[in-house]
């Protein structure tokens, strides 16, 4: 299974862009993207190779907070 996280867009390249959530940097292809992006927009990013859909800044806000909530419940080890 995988969870499609938010991530922002930092720099972009020829077909993919350098994006970046949590802190974690990483290269995804925009090939199947059919809208245009720019530095600074939000992607939903699958399986870290792939952007799927282009997303407003709140969705992406409210994204990383249910995500965050998510992991507060998870225990340390």
């Amino acid at each position: 299974m995988c969870i499609a996280i938010p991530a922002r867009v930092v720099e972009l390249r020829e077909t993919s862009a350098l994006v970046e959530r949590y802190g974690e940097r990483l290269e995804v292809s925009l090939l199947l993207l059919d809208d245009p992006v720019a530095p600074g927009d939000y992607l939903i990013v699958q399986a870290q190779t792939f952007a799927v859909r282009k997303i407003d800044p709140d969705e992406a806000m409210e994204a990383y907070r249910l995500f965050d909530e998510i992991i507060e419940t998870i225990p340390s080890a």
